[in-house]
């Protein structure tokens, strides 16, 4: 079994006039959630051995902010191919991986990855900015998944449903 992690970048800015979109940071609210959500991986015991994350900036910026809450020592692979990638982009970069690898992280965007969540779990979910679904995979080898891969989502954590639940 493996362990996948989809998170859709921190919320970004479009304060910058002229920028291109690859080079949109985050905005105060992503600056926020994305630690949250690094921290949230700790709660939950489910920090990745693996981040694979899309070029542009939001995403980098979240996989940083990311890797330091939750304390992350591993490798952070930056990939131009995950930049407002389809299903098959991800699908690619996984089954390079290399098999001692259990639990693995993608930052990147939608609507690709909603895509990619809906054909592991079959279920139609929206992922916001900074949200993060678990997914079990019934793969020992990472080359073995494809697009007829059933997936078990696990959970999925949206930023604002766990700032309510903290305010309870």
């Amino acid at each position: 079994m493996k362990t996948l992690l989809l998170m859709r970048h921190a919320k970004s800015s479009w304060k910058e006039k002229g920028i291109e979109d690859h080079e949109r940071g985050l905005n105060k609210r992503g600056l926020k959630d994305a630690p949250m959500m690094g921290h949230l991986l700790v709660e939950k015991e489910l920090v990745p051995q693996r981040i694979l994350c899309s070029s542009a900036l939001r995403g980098r910026k979240t996989a940083e902010l990311v890797a330091e809450a939750s304390q992350y020592v591993g490798e952070i692979t930056y990939l131009n191919s995950f930049y407002l990638a389809e299903p098959a982009a991800y699908l690619e970069g996984l089954i390079g991986l290399n098999d001692n690898l259990e639990r693995v992280m993608i930052i990147g965007h939608n609507p690709g990855l909603e895509g990619l969540l809906q054909i592991f779990s079959h279920q139609v979910e929206s992922l916001p900015t900074a949200a993060i679904a678990h997914i079990v995979l019934p793969v020992k080898d990472w080359a073995d998944i494809n697009e007829e891969t059933d997936g078990d989502l696990v959970d999925l954590w949206r930023p604002r449903d766990l700032k309510h639940k903290s305010k309870k």
